[in-house]
């Protein structure tokens, strides 16, 4: 089984989808699909699908979306494996389990792969952390969850992975930025910018990235824009460690060239308090 969740839901067993049309059995498959191997206690599943309003038949209702859930796994798997799906969608004291590897679901495929990259960060070795975090970027096919309908449970899962990938695009923009890719690292985070647009670590990479390409005044310009939206729609100033990159650009500060800057850490880490 291949399950994936970075983008529009996705699951196949032997070349033939099990995903459901329907709404709520979806809604089951993905919040199986983000826990393999773990017991999901009914009452979690039930507050997903219906939340604090239940209906009077909900454990039964419950009951026929699982057992539409094995008939669909059952189906892909074929008759040569009778039982199997009901071993695969597995019934557990107080709940039901996805019982497949984690590295099916492409979720965990990601974490790993981050983790990877992070610790060759750390590690300075930016050319494998940089490689690393890409593909597991590359797993991503739209916003995670993008084409199910998420309750509460699915939707604090769905904003963390969202947070994770912003994260770990930032991470690998570090790594781009200290092997020197400024120039080529511009059109992405002017993109960037614009759809994240109090991101203040975002700006302050492109901040960079444009005046070690020797776009000063426009680098000065990113801040001053940033400041302005900041105070007009926050009443807040830009952080302590933004405002001192900034004063850090207009110093002209040996530290901000690649080859002077940290080399285990990002450029705005250096003017964190």
């Amino acid at each position: 089984m291949k399950i994936q969740v970075l983008g529009p839901l996705s699951a196949e067993v032997n070349g033939g989808s099990i995903v459901p049309t329907a709404g709520k059995p979806r809604q089951i498959l993905a919040l199986l699909a983000l826990y393999p191997g773990r017991v999901m206690p009914v009452p979690m599943l039930m507050e997903e699908i219906w939340g604090t309003e239940l209906p009077q038949s909900a454990l039964t209702t419950l009951q026929t979306y699982i057992l539409q859930l094995r008939r669909r796994l059952g189906t892909a798997m074929g008759p040569g494996a009778p039982g199997a799906a009901k071993e695969v969608l597995a019934t557990r004291h107080g709940g039901y389990l996805l019982q497949i590897p984690p590295q099916s679901v492409d979720v965990h495929e990601y974490e790993d792969l981050v983790a990877r990259g992070q610790a060759a960060f750390d590690g300075g070795a930016d050319e494998q952390a940089a490689a690393l975090l890409r593909q597991a970027l590359g797993l991503w096919q739209g916003p995670a969850l993008v084409d199910v309908r998420v309750g509460p449970i699915l939707e604090i899962e769905a904003t963390r992975l969202e947070e994770s990938r912003l994260g770990t695009i930032g991470r690998r923009v570090d790594a781009d930025l200290r092997l020197a890719r400024h120039a080529e690292l511009i059109p992405e985070l002017t993109e960037l910018i614009a759809r994240h647009p109090q991101h203040e670590s975002l700006h302050a990479q492109a901040m960079v990235a444009l005046y070690r390409s020797g776009r000063q005044a426009t680098a000065l310009d990113i801040y001053r824009r940033l400041r302005t939206r900041l105070i007009d729609e926050l009443g807040v100033e830009p952080s302590p460690q933004l405002q001192r990159l900034h004063q850090a650009m207009l110093a002209v500060d040996p530290a901000l060239d690649v080859t002077a800057g940290p080399k285990r850490g990002s450029t705005f880490d250096l003017y964190a308090a």
